[in-house]
């Protein structure tokens, strides 16, 4: 057996480095390079699309590599990131020059998808949540922190279901479970959510982890608080002092959503690409800071279920309508405020430059501003927000003549500090100002002292100052006048001991001068890192100041009214209600406003009318007037009267879940259990043509009996759409249960969509001049025509029964298996998925299949 060849010192060290991180590419420094070797180089060279190369390459099992320069790392780290991979820094701890042997080295930060505050990536209104995760008997424990902000949550939950249901709301990308946890739902997360998960052992409580949970009490929560921070402390591997205090909190202490209403709602991104144009959040996201637009998007995720919360809110709204200049002001004075929160957090880090106090300073000497604008209001709302919107002079002072205006990125390079901040460095300042004075005028002497006119006095970090004279004009150098250095093909360079000396004053100035204004930089820190907890206070208000000014000005300029929010009522009114987004799309002036009323006795409404008429629309316009009111925002309508609701569930559009392998008839049943299972009196449901992804007699059933299941159960209030008109009857049998319809009307053989919701049950379904709309071919028209007529017929002759009731909407007997194939495939036909030749060739089939009997 071959003897395993000896590794060098280097590839030992770092062996044992990467066993320390195994789940993550070593980045292991060397000079101005990250070098990756082995599984790690392979890997990533091809993932960052650089060359792979090799160490030791003639012999007989070179080592695999590949490096990335270290200035340009951080845009392959964010590669790797958003790819789902972690990221361990491993940095060289001595200086290569002045150290004998291997230099030490050591891993200063993991990156992690939970753990990355990505600076460039124009994503400051995004929290990046890490997500911690911990079971105990039948409840589980959940705490998330955004490492950016500082923000600290702690849950407890009864399901998987509720857990799987947060953690797609804060939209994590990793999550942090005990280390030997086996738990069953970790597949799921890894393969049909893409999150990241991570096991990690918990630590002894530090002082962190101590002033984190210092006001949670139980002990669940306080183990999982532990499990989160311990994964923090080593993974960062550096302060982590912004860490705020971790909030108990509870998911029913707001409006609840399912990922399904979520996605149907379109509420943070749109459901044809998953971006957040074309969703609500895109429509009213008006926020001039980042804090704030992460505060919006927040709200907007977890509306508000307490009456006396969303007034406060509503009245702030208020305020700001009713003074329109000071709003103008507070959004002027908002423009120049930077993300404190983040500030903030690199403050902690240690990785705030000059630039970043700078950007403090500015927003801090915004607060003057914005006090007395709330002032100027005149306004009781705004008391509480005064109290906690504390100026602080001394720090905007404190930066102000500590750091130049325009500081270099690097804080190691010099020139941050102010000139006067500091006499020692203002005297190393003049003796580097004199000295070059100096310079520059031995060198103007010495030409005339030589008559030598092309004499220079340069320098370079080898040699320092010196004389060059060129070849030609050495000999007019008087014997002995400059001591000889060194010789080049083309001059002569010589010193003289009173330039050393100078060039030692020079050099010793430049060296502590730049020392001594890191130096200075890092107290400047410190000191601002004592008003951490402050500025994060402020940032709380201000990002809050931003959200009101932001529905102000969209309730202004939409024509949004002030919803009227009535805890106990059953009753829905909506007078003129709009789509916020569609109207946006359409324009005011295309869009047809509708009326929305449902009496405490109305518990469900039955929506009929053709496909693309805007049933849909209607639907989910009640949803996102109910969820912008709930988060205290202004509405599009001209009068609103609403309930608070705890809930809402959405079965709206069709999408298979591959992931899942659920085909779009199951993803249909379990969106559609999720609101029978888990709606009470106070939710509201919004069920758009339950039945249609299976046969007809089969869709029939399950819709009507869903409807009957809701009415019985009195499960809130349901809007309920369908192209079965069999159940527009059930009006009459049903208490609660009230038909309208969306209208259209035939000219000329064409079909008109009203887009106005009437009274009663549609006539009929239009489907024919659907596909004519969507410019169907005339032969295709014609022929599913007669089909139409024949099948309408038939069903004239439906037997009844005893009773005088009709039995079905086809009577099967009538027909044989081929054409209850065709009738069923071409009631359920989805004609706008379809090019029209698809649809002459599915058309061509079924005659075929007729023509078989």
């Amino acid at each position: 057996m071959p003897q395993k060849k000896k590794q060098t010192p280097m590839m030992e060290q770092y062996a044992a480095i990467k066993a320390q991180n195994p789940d993550a590419f070593l980045f292991y420094r060397l000079g101005d390079f990250y070098e990756l070797f082995n599984e790690d180089a392979i890997k990533a060279a091809k993932i960052l699309e650089i060359t792979l190369t090799s160490r030791n390459k003639n012999a007989e099992d070179p080592i695999p590599m590949c490096g990335v320069p270290y200035h340009s790392a951080k845009e392959y780290i964010r590669k790797l990131i958003n790819e789902g991979y972690k990221v361990a820094i491993c940095e060289q701890m001595e200086d290569p020059k002045t150290t004998k042997g291997m230099v030490h080295r050591e891993v200063v930060q993991v990156l992690t998808p939970g753990t990355y505050m990505d600076e460039s990536a124009g994503d400051g209104k995004n929290n990046n949540y890490l997500v911690a995760i911990e079971k105990h008997q039948q409840t589980y424990a959940l705490a998330y922190v955004d490492i950016g902000t500082g923000e600290v949550r702690v849950t407890l939950l009864n399901n998987i279901d509720a857990v799987l249901n947060e953690l797609q709301t804060f939209q994590s990308k990793e999550v942090v479970l005990p280390q030997g946890s086996d738990y069953s739902f970790v597949t799921l997360l890894k393969e049909k959510f893409r999150i990241v998960v991570s096991y990690q052992e918990k630590k002894e409580k530090s002082q962190l982890i101590a002033t984190v949970m210092d006001d949670i009490e139980e002990a669940s929560c306080q183990e999982v608080l532990t499990l989160l921070l311990s994964y923090l402390s080593d993974t960062q591997k550096r302060s982590l002092s912004h860490i705020q205090k971790a909030i108990r909190y509870q998911p029913d202490q707001y409006l609840k959503m399912d990922t399904y209403a979520r996605r149907n709602l379109e509420l943070t991104t749109s459901i044809r690409d998953q971006q957040k144009a074309g969703s609500l959040l895109w429509l009213i996201d008006r926020t001039k800071t980042a804090m704030g637009g992460r505060k919006l998007k927040q709200w907007l995720e977890k509306p508000l279920i307490n009456q006396a919360d969303i007034y406060v809110r509503q009245d702030k709204v208020q305020s700001l309508l009713n003074h329109y200049f000071e709003r103008m002001d507070i959004s002027q004075a908002l423009s120049s405020v930077y993300d404190l929160e983040r500030l903030v957090a690199k403050i902690s880090f240690g990785n705030v430059n000059g630039r970043d106090l700078i950007q403090l300073k500015h927003s801090l000497q915004q607060l003057p501003t914005l006090r007395n604008i709330l002032l100027a209001t005149q306004d009781d709302i705004w008391q509480e927000t005064l109290l906690k919107l504390e100026e602080m002079p001394e720090l905007v002072h404190l930066i102000d003549v500590a750091i130049v205006e325009d500081p270099p990125n690097l804080i190691t390079d010099g020139n941050i500090i102010k000139d006067g901040f500091h006499s020692r460095l203002d005297q190393y300042r003049d003796a580097m100002t004199n000295g070059k004075k100096w310079i520059a005028t031995l060198q103007q002497t010495e030409r005339k002292r030589t008559g030598i006119k092309t004499l220079k006095i340069g320098f370079n970090r080898v040699f320092g100052y010196y004389i060059e004279v060129t070849k030609a004009n050495v000999p007019l150098l008087p014997e002995g006048l400059y001591d000889r250095k060194q010789t080049l093909a083309n001059a002569e360079r010589f010193i003289t001991p009173e330039l050393k000396e100078k060039e030692q004053i020079i050099l010793e100035a430049e060296e502590k001068s730049a020392s001594l204004e890191y130096q200075l930089f890092l107290e400047v820190r410190e000191k601002v890192k004592q008003h951490s907890e402050k500025l994060q206070e402020l940032a709380k208000q201000i990002s809050e100041i931003d959200v009101f000014q932001c529905f102000a000005e969209i309730s202004e300029e939409k024509h949004y009214t002030r919803p009227k929010i009535l805890a106990d009522s059953k009753t829905i009114t909506i007078e003129n209600g709009r789509h916020p987004v569609v109207e946006e799309v359409l324009g005011k002036e295309k869009y047809i406003a509708n009326d929305l009323k449902m009496e405490e006795g109305t518990d469900i409404l039955l929506i009929t009318g053709p496909n693309m008429s805007g049933k849909s629309t209607y639907m989910r316009q009640l949803a996102l007037i109910a969820i912008l009111s709930q988060i205290g925002c202004y509405v599009p309508a001209d009068r609103v009267e609403l309930p608070i609701f705890d809930q809402i569930f959405t079965r709206i559009g069709a999408a298979d879940d591959l992931y899942s392998g659920q085909s779009t008839f199951m993803v249909e049943m379990v969106e559609t259990n999720q609101a029978i299972q888990y709606a009470t009196d106070r939710s509201l449901i919004l069920f758009d043509e339950i039945g249609r992804g299976t046969a007809t007699f089969d869709g029939i059933a399950l819709a009507e009996a869903i409807l009957r299941h809701l009415n019985q159960s009195n499960k809130g209030k349901v809007l309920f759409s369908t192209h079965y008109h069999e159940l527009t009857v059930l009006d009459q049998e049903l208490l609660g249960v009230t038909n309208v319809h969306v209208g259209a009307i035939e000219q000329n053989g064409e079909l008109v969509f009203l887009h106005k919701v009437m009274p009663g049950p549609a006539d009929k379904s239009y489907g024919l001049h659907v596909a004519k709309l969507a410019g169907m071919p005339t032969s295709l028209l014609t022929e599913a025509r007669q089909i139409l007529n024949r099948l309408e017929k038939q069903d004239k002759k439906a037997k009844v029964n005893d009773d005088g009731e009709q039995l079905s909407l086809f009577m099967e007997s009538q027909f044989d298996l081929n054409e209850k194939e065709v009738i069923t495939e071409l009631n359920d036909y989805p004609l706008e998925k379809y090019a029209p030749l698809e649809v002459m060739n599915q058309v061509h089939e079924w005659k075929q299949l007729l023509k078989k009997k």
